[in-house]
């Protein structure tokens, strides 16, 4: 099942079964984060919305119209599953190995989520725009303690999200040991949420085994592999929920695609390419990004399917 939300000018706007094509659409009478909260009750209703489109009912989907699927949530929580993309930021950033063998994970701004095609503002180049290519989850409510195994039951829906980072003020943050506000603008998502068997066999050991494809001002930036995960979803949830129940309706991501084969497949985000130049040249040569610069970003499944849709925005001036 694929849904999506469209802009109703409510904040949370109005959740909608889309096709399998994304062409077309049935309209539910909630949004996604009423939804979640009672997803056992609603899911049912929502699967006869996707076997009527899957017969060719439903209106013509108009883009421009989606808000991002999730437009707004309890809480947003990433983490940094890749251990090569900890690795090559450890070298830009000059930090200390992770030793403590837990996964890492903060707490980011969730009261909004870019729209795919929204325009994203920034105040200053100079604070070093970045973009970051990962996958995500919603859940729905767990309680605190469960276990990776119990906790897989709980994962509703997988998204495809850009976590929009400004360089240049992350490591001043990270000096103060309470982490990161500035740095962390509002995240963007791919237009469409998907159920884990949209996916089929690329969902498996609890990772999201697409390729994701970045292009920044129309060139090939990275075509990186989510296999590479060193701790699945089920492990980042199990973790976040240690001493806390989760909410209906929290994200929780991956972190930044990134894979051994960096050097045939790119990178997923500006910062990692600076550190892969900075191991071969001994110093970056790419810049951060500029107002007017677009980036796009598309999952993709070995049979060329676009599960998720595409994000493509412009960066602007606040």
């Amino acid at each position: 099942m694929r849904l999506a939300t469209l802009r109703d000018g409510t904040p949370d706007g109005m959740l909608a079964v889309v096709s399998a094509d994304g062409t077309r659409w049935l309209g539910a009478n909630h949004s996604l984060l009423a939804a979640i909260t009672d997803w056992q009750a609603v899911a049912p209703a929502l699967q006869a919305l996707a076997v009527r489109l899957a017969a060719g009912e439903g209106d013509r989907l108009d883009a421009a119209t989606l808000a991002a699927p999730l437009p707004r949530s309890w809480q947003w929580l990433d983490g940094s599953a890749f251990h090569q993309h900890g690795e090559l930021m450890q070298i830009a950033f000059s930090l200390p190995p992770n030793e403590t063998g837990r996964p890492l994970m903060y707490q980011g701004l969730s009261d909004r989520f870019y729209g795919p095609t929204d325009p994203v503002p920034f105040a200053n180049e100079a604070d070093g725009i970045d973009f970051e290519g990962e996958f995500g989850v919603i859940v729905d409510a767990v309680p605190m303690g469960v276990s990776a195994e119990g906790a897989a039951a709980h994962i509703r829906l997988i998204v495809q999200i850009n976590d929009w980072s400004l360089r240049a003020i992350a490591p001043i943050e990270m000096k103060t040991g309470f982490g990161w506000v500035q740095a962390k603008p509002a995240c963007s998502m791919a237009p469409f949420a998907v159920t884990p068997d949209e996916l089929g066999d690329q969902w498996r050991n609890g990772r999201v085994c697409c390729d994701l494809l970045v292009e920044w001002n129309g060139e090939r930036f990275g075509l990186v592999n989510g296999d590479q995960m060193a701790f699945s979803f089920p492990e980042l949830i199990a973790h976040a929920a240690r001493t806390r129940d989760l909410v209906a309706g929290t994200i929780i991501g991956s972190g930044t695609v990134s894979n051994r084969e960096y050097a045939a497949r790119g990178s997923a985000c500006i910062s990692e390419r600076r550190a892969i130049e900075m191991i071969a040249h001994g110093q970056p040569r790419t810049q951060f990004m500029a107002i007017g610069d677009r980036v796009r970003m598309e999952g993709l499944t070995s049979d060329g399917r676009t599960p998720f849709g595409a994000i493509d925005q412009i960066v602007t001036k606040a």
